[in-house]
């Protein structure tokens, strides 16, 4: 079976419009010149989408909103960090459907102020009308959504928990939607891309993508990325699982090993949600080269890391590399003080 039938099997709806476009970062690429070494960067927007400020998390509720609707939901639970854009995007999308929303915000970042804990996608999840649970520090923020779905159960309504980040088996299938989107694209520009870079948080991008990879028989190690969240082991186990998970649930089989995927630490800093010196530096090159906003969590330490892997002689003259912009501008807002120049003692 095709990977295009294998999808075309599972609940869906769809969230966004058209493909999202692939450009090459001239601007990038001028600016870094001679340091490049000839290699080519190519930007895949999924920031671009045009629902509730747009990002990647709209592939994965694609499916896992389907998912709710043919299961007789009425409520979403979506849990993540107190920034989270799968919570500010759950809200969204719940919001376009007609469908109740609650998001559970777990402190997964130590931050606090009225910059973090007010601004960016905390005041979009407002907005949008999610009802917010935040939980104090050491809440399993899991836990606390499937209590939450007993209660609402217990009061006739039907809620779906769609947890971390929405990386669930479900969810991941959304970036296997988009392995077969981007193969489509590649043959269309004549581009054979050497390398897709993603960010690696809750690992379902990277593992929807491996797993689509995979079922186009394409080389898997191709798509690499940049722990946002965990260590590299512990990040590669958990992209592991979760690829072989997806490939399940379309019917392939799941037989990937540790070494079909790559994921690189180097850029994870003191910890998720903590800046370092080469994201910022990464968020103003595309914002000063470019005009493109990339969020402090995710996209920005996975560009530094990318920039690091080309002047490390990772890649080769003339391999064309794409790097996949997730989206998340709006933690911008709660990072504030760090681009300002007003933070500098935390920053690692």
């Amino acid at each position: 079976m095709s990977l295009s039938k294998a999808l075309s099997l599972l609940p869906r709806r769809y969230l966004l419009e058209e493909p999202t476009p692939i450009q090459r970062l001239h601007g990038i690429e001028n600016a870094l010149a001679s340091s490049l070494g000839g290699v080519r960067i190519y930007v895949k927007r999924d920031d671009l989408t045009s629902l509730g400020g747009g990002g990647n998390k709209l592939r994965k509720l694609e499916f896992l909103l389907g998912d709710a609707v043919a299961r007789g939901a009425d409520t979403i639970i979506a849990t993540g960090g107190r920034q989270s854009n799968f919570a500010r995007l759950a809200a969204a999308a719940a919001a376009s459907l007609g469908l109740a929303c609650e998001v559970v915000l777990a402190r997964m970042v130590p931050r606090a102020g009225a910059e973090y804990d007010r601004n960016g996608n905390v005041l979009l999840d407002d907005l949008f009308g999610a009802l917010i649970h935040h939980l104090s520090p050491g809440e399993d923020s899991t836990r606390f959504a499937g209590a939450r779905a007993e209660q609402l159960s217990r009061a006739g309504r039907t809620a779906y928990v769609a947890t971390l980040g929405g990386s669930s088996a479900v969810g991941s299938v959304g970036y296997a939607a988009c392995a077969l989107e981007i193969q489509t694209q590649s043959n269309n520009l004549g581009i054979d891309f050497d390398a897709v870079v993603v960010p690696n948080g809750s690992s379902g991008t990277q593992a929807g993508l491996v797993a689509g990879y995979c079922a186009l028989g394409l080389d898997t190690t191709r798509v690499r990325s940049h722990s946002v969240l965990a260590p590299a082991a512990s990040a590669n186990a958990a992209t592991v699982e979760k690829a072989n998970a997806a490939l399940a649930l379309l019917g392939f089989d799941p037989s990937l090993t540790s070494d079909d995927v790559k994921v690189s630490g180097d850029q994870l800093g003191r910890g998720y949600g903590l800046p370092t010196p080469a994201m910022v530096d990464a968020v103003r090159l595309m914002a000063s080269r470019q005009g493109l906003l990339i969020d402090p969590v995710y996209s920005g330490k996975a560009l530094a890391g990318l920039l690091a892997d080309i002047s490390a002689g990772q890649f080769n003259a003339g391999d064309n590399v794409l790097f996949i912009m997730t989206g998340g501008s709006p933690g911008l807002y709660a990072y504030a003080s760090h681009f300002l120049g007003e933070d500098h003692e935390n920053l690692s």
